[in-house]
């Protein structure tokens, strides 16, 4: 894995060493930056190349939601993982809808944490555990009535690419499965972002289980 550069964003001094002593010791991870609060956080990411944020909630000036929200705007090549001590359905909800690629909480253990920045690097969503997406699966399924409908009006091939990305396939694996390039699965996802409406891999899971598109045990 290349180098990654990294910004931690959380309103405890402690909190910040306690993930910069788990993190500064792995090969390939750069602490570039901190912040105390959102609106530092959005700085950061105009002064410095950052690659990942690890993002809380509750913080003065600035939330997490709407930094991450903020950030997915302005610099969608950032991935954002929420990492906080708040475990209610809203806040786990509100992070995804903002545009955080993962959910995962304080007191995860080092390997969860570097499980979590591992796949979304590689382009793919994380929950702290099964509960965690369990409780955001079953808000978007009552989130209303029009779940069985598809507005999008998706095409088969595409259903097959978008059950995939749910079911956390990479690319190449999509493309294997499949039997198509690697190019064409790309061009797939960025129909399925266009039709949708979705800002990022988060979204579109979202998207396929508030339509009740994908099969997910």
């Amino acid at each position: 894995m290349a180098n990654i550069n990294i910004l931690l964003v959380d309103d405890h001094d402690i909190v910040r060493d306690g993930i910069r002593s788990l993190l500064e010791d792995q090969i390939g991870f750069n602490i570039v930056a901190e912040a105390e609060n959102g609106r530092q956080a959005l700085e950061r990411c105009e002064d410095h190349k950052i690659d990942l944020a690890l993002m809380d909630i509750n913080m003065p000036e600035l939330d997490g939601i709407k930094a991450t929200e903020l950030i997915n705007e302005q610099h969608p090549e950032i991935k954002v993982l929420a990492l906080t001590m708040m475990d209610e359905n809203q806040h786990i909800r509100q992070m995804i809808e903002a545009g955080a690629s993962g959910y995962i909480l304080k007191n995860s253990d080092k390997d969860e944490l570097l499980d979590a920045i591992t796949a979304i690097l590689e382009g793919r969503h994380y929950f702290s555990d099964d509960t965690a997406r369990r409780v955001m699966m079953d808000l978007v399924k009552s989130d209303d009535q029009s779940q069985h409908s598809d507005p999008a009006d998706l095409t088969d091939r595409e259903k097959e690419v978008l059950e995939l990305i749910v079911k956390e396939h990479t690319n190449q694996e999509i493309a294997d499965k499949l039997y198509i390039s690697i190019r064409t699965v790309d061009s797939h996802r960025r129909n399925l972002l266009q039709k949708t409406g979705a800002k990022n891999t988060a979204g579109l899971v979202t998207y396929a289980i508030r339509h009740n598109l994908v099969d997910i045990e």
